[in-house]
């Protein structure tokens, strides 16, 4: 499973990383274990998005740009559409 420092910009992980850089300064957590933690979220946010989510979007709008950097694909659209749907799963063998 490949891990992926994404999930550090969101709102929890810029939480997360606030809180370990005021304990490392404070000396309350080591350098080492506050970057032994960041790696574990960006483990546990991976498999849990694999996991748990039950739900999928579909966007369409114009392509304004795009890019793949740092093995990371960005797309900026102009209006676009986001539609809620429901992921189904089937196992082999079973029916819809």
């Amino acid at each position: 499973m490949a891990t992926f420092e994404l999930y550090r910009r969101s709102t929890f992980g810029m939480c997360l990383t606030e809180a370990l850089d005021e304990m490392v300064s404070n000396s309350t957590l080591s350098p080492e274990l506050a970057i032994q933690v960041l790696v574990q979220f960006d483990k546990s946010m991976t498999e849990a998005l694999e996991v748990q989510v039950k739900s999928k979007v579909t966007i369409k709008g114009h392509l304004h740009t795009y890019r793949f950097c740092d093995n990371v694909w960005t797309f900026i659209l102009q209006d676009a559409l986001f539609k809620k749907g429901i992921v189904r799963r089937l196992s082999v063998g079973s029916k819809l």
